[in-house]
């Protein structure tokens, strides 16, 4: 895990992922294929353009190909899993905290009002190459829209982004919580409260 001076840092050039032409060799790649999408960046637009909502699996990663839709969590963990798949595996899916707040995520920020919080530590995925973040959840997601409000990050494999992932983001808030005793949240309360925040972004 990193703090956020270190983090910071690393964001003084932009970068490119590394371009490659699909081979089938696994499940996710057999599945770009039979979508016609033949290169690495073209995989990255097409995950991009994908509507942003919950899939009903997220142990099964092609059910974004059929739900024609993924989270952060899922978008970028399909990606992750064809750079594996094509021996790019310096290619890194990353988990990391963030302060969800009215400036960086206006859509919550009628639900923070409402509960007296001027964020939530929330948790997000995006990939990272060289040490430059790439953020495909939405057709205008950057890294500028939250980093510089990270608060750590670690890498995490796509089958860790369902129970380890919440795991991380659960003992985060509990931490969260036991230093800032103003918050008179329970974790239970809190992660209501994000829920909902999540809803609103699906809106």
């Amino acid at each position: 895990m990193q703090n956020v001076t270190a983090i910071l840092k690393q964001h003084t050039s932009m970068k490119k992922l590394p371009n490659f032409d699909i081979k089938p060799h696994g499940e996710i790649s057999r599945a770009f294929l039979r979508q016609n999408i033949l290169t690495f960046h073209r995989a990255t637009e097409y995950i991009q353009n994908l509507s942003y909502g919950r899939n009903s699996n997220k142990e099964d990663l092609k059910s974004i190909f059929i739900e024609k839709k993924g989270t952060c969590s899922t978008k970028h963990a399909v990606l992750k899993q064809l750079a594996n798949e094509n021996d790019f595996k310096n290619i890194q899916l990353i988990l990391g905290i963030f302060k969800m707040n009215p400036h960086n995520t206006p859509k919550v920020q009628k639900t923070l009002l409402e509960n007296n919080l001027k964020y939530i530590p929330e948790a997000h995925n995006y990939l990272k190459y060289e040490n430059e973040i790439f953020d495909y959840t939405k057709q205008n997601s950057s890294s500028a829209g939250f980093v510089n409000d990270l608060l750590f990050e670690t890498e995490i494999q796509p089958n860790e982004i369902n129970n380890f992932k919440i795991q991380i983001h659960k003992d985060y808030l509990i931490n969260w919580l036991n230093e800032n005793n103003n918050i008179n949240y329970s974790l239970d309360e809190l992660w209501k409260i994000r829920e909902q925040c999540i809803e609103d972004l699906s809106k």
